[in-house]
């Protein structure tokens, strides 16, 4: 299946919480989506990477993604090296996405910094015609995505490109809150998180208005690219008015 749009995350829920408006919203304009996952979030203080991962499948159907995938990786300790570089060029290869969205190229959990740089090299990789991977024992085809978005997560980062997200917050939202082991809820018994909090949600509700406001849109999401980025068409840019 090739994709429009394949979102990377080094947790279940980064993406949602970064980018789940705009996968629903581009979805909802008729491009095709999928996220994956780079680990099962094997060291979260509550819940379990098995209910993660359930969680994951129906925060997927509320966006309206077309796949979903988890890499398995080691939660806290994957690397940056060929061996986990291969197995994402696998998934951009399979997918063959336009446009590869990942984690912020720095942030308070060091995952979100080593996966977005593990994903980087590895989109640049997947284009070389001497790296040979198979899927399902056959050989894949060099391929190399148009190009890389990098969400803002934790930490307050200045966004280069701002996108609309529409109707969608509310589907954010709910896609969030799919993940019921990890957010607020005043009855859990679970400890305690900084992302489990009353105020954390609310944070991402502010985010997401806050950065509408600088496009003069109700809500909207922030990213940086590490590409120069480029136009064919000057009126599809606006900013407010």
């Amino acid at each position: 299946m090739k994709l429009d749009i394949l979102a990377l995350g080094a947790h279940p829920d980064d993406v949602e919480i970064s980018a789940g408006g705009t996968l629903a919203y581009q979805s909802s304009l008729g491009h095709t989506c999928g996220i994956i996952d780079l680990t099962k979030g094997d060291l979260g203080t509550r819940g379990t990477p098995e209910i993660r991962v359930k969680e994951a499948e129906e925060a997927g159907k509320i966006l309206g993604v077309k796949a979903r995938e988890n890499l398995g990786f080691k939660d806290g300790f994957f690397l940056n090296d060929s061996d986990h570089q291969m197995e994402v060029i696998k998934m951009i290869r399979k997918y063959q996405p336009e446009i590869l969205i990942t984690n912020a190229p720095t942030d308070r959990h060091p995952d979100h910094g080593k996966g977005s740089d593990l994903v980087k090299i590895a989109s640049f990789l997947s284009g070389l015609r001497r790296i040979e991977t198979k899927l399902n024992g056959e050989f894949q085809k060099p391929y190399r995505p148009r190009l890389i978005l990098q969400y803002i997560q934790f930490q307050n980062l200045t966004p280069q490109i701002i996108l609309n997200i529409g109707d969608k917050m509310e589907t954010k939202m709910k896609s969030i809150m799919a993940y019921k082991s990890q957010f607020f809820d005043p009855n859990s018994k679970e400890p305690k998180t900084v992302i489990s909090s009353e105020n954390f949600m609310e944070s991402l509700r502010y985010r997401s208005r806050d950065m509408g406001r600088l496009i003069g849109v109700d809500y909207a999401e922030g990213f940086l690219c590490p590409q120069d980025i480029g136009t064919d068409d000057i009126m599809n840019l606006y900013s407010v008015r």
